[in-house]
């Protein structure tokens, strides 16, 4: 006769239930790499700039002299981010609106940024001073590609100039922003939506409508900022510490962190989210949109002596023209 013990599967009697299976996390997507295309994009952006201008610009030397002062202006900040040991650097020029420098660096300090945004209009600024100084003293000037150099140092002048106006996105607006006012507070926005307002006038009062893109994109900035701090008080209620590299970051808090991002944006509806987990064709763009929410430290290193010294290096700059008693009259044709 068998005797089947009923009792011999329950807990306490040398067996253990199967546990609940354990969530599987595959590792963090990592990009496949590719060849640097930066200056490839770079030179495609200048050639863009110049086919463009050139139907624009009244005078092809014209144009050249204005695109070696932007790329002059770009390089100064290009240089600096280079010595802070900014990656991914390269120079993209936009056509009829200039050129910016992009890169990309974890923690970036207010002295630091102080001196990128000014290491590109200064430059330019005593160049033109130079210039001009050296053009009077000659009778008939100097002249090159039949524009006197006197012209060639103004043009230099004016530009960075107007690059120094306290007008966001221009590099003094960002100095503003940057240095003397909490970009994440109350009064960086109210600054932010001011310059937004002067940009679409002056749009549409000169009237040069391609200023617009530059509202346009503060304006769909603003949004953004919006959708994204929605989006980080989720992932900070989830207990995921974003403050890391993406290096660093644990597989587990990558595949948590894309549960929560990738239903709040349209472009992935059809990206299931997890468990199980697997990767998904628009992966690279989970990946760099997830990317977006690991904070960028900014250091606040800059005293009230360090704030009043670059505030007295950015009206210095303002006014040197008029303390050198340069000839200010070419200006006025620019309404200034």
């Amino acid at each position: 006769m068998e005797i089947i013990d009923e009792h011999v599967n329950e807990p306490g009697n040398g067996y253990t239930p199967p546990a609940a299976e354990a969530t599987v996390y595959p590792p963090r997507y990592e990009k496949e790499e590719q060849p640097a295309n930066v200056l490839l994009k770079s030179v495609t952006s200048l050639a863009l700039y110049l086919f463009l201008g050139y139907y624009i610009f009244p005078s092809y030397k014209i144009l050249l002299v204005i695109t070696a002062i932007v790329l002059i202006h770009e390089m100064g900040h290009f240089i600096a981010m280079k010595a802070y040991r900014y990656n991914e650097l390269g120079i993209f020029f936009i056509p009829l609106l200039g050129a910016y420098v992009s890169g990309s660096k974890r923690e970036v300090s207010q002295w630091q940024s102080a001196v990128i945004l000014l290491a590109g209009p200064l430059p330019g600024i005593i160049l033109g001073i130079i210039g001009y100084l050296v053009d009077q003293q000659y009778a008939d000037g100097i002249w090159i590609a039949g524009i006197s150099l006197t012209r060639i140092s103004m043009f230099f002048i004016i530009l960075n100039i107007i690059n120094l106006f306290p007008v966001y996105p221009l590099d003094g607006g960002q100095l503003l922003n940057r240095v003397f006012l909490d970009e994440e507070g109350t009064w960086s926005k109210i600054f932010i939506f001011l310059s937004t307002g002067l940009l679409a006038w002056l749009s549409i009062s000169l009237p040069f409508y391609p200023l617009l893109i530059f509202p346009m994109m503060m304006l769909f900035r603003y949004f953004s900022d919006t959708k994204t701090t929605h989006v980080e008080k989720k992932i900070e209620a989830a207990g995921i510490h974003t403050d890391v590299d993406y290096a660093e970051l644990p597989a587990e808090d990558y595949w948590k962190m894309r549960d929560i991002i990738v239903p709040e944006y349209p472009q992935f509806r059809d990206v299931p989210v997890g468990p199980p987990y697997e990767y998904h064709p628009k992966e690279e763009k989970i990946m760099t949109t997830l990317e977006s929410f690991l904070h960028r430290h900014l250091l606040q290193d800059v005293s009230h002596v360090g704030k009043i010294m670059i505030f007295l290096v950015w009206v210095a700059a303002f006014a040197a023209p008029w303390l050198l008693n340069m000839d200010m009259s070419f200006f006025r044709q620019f309404g200034i």
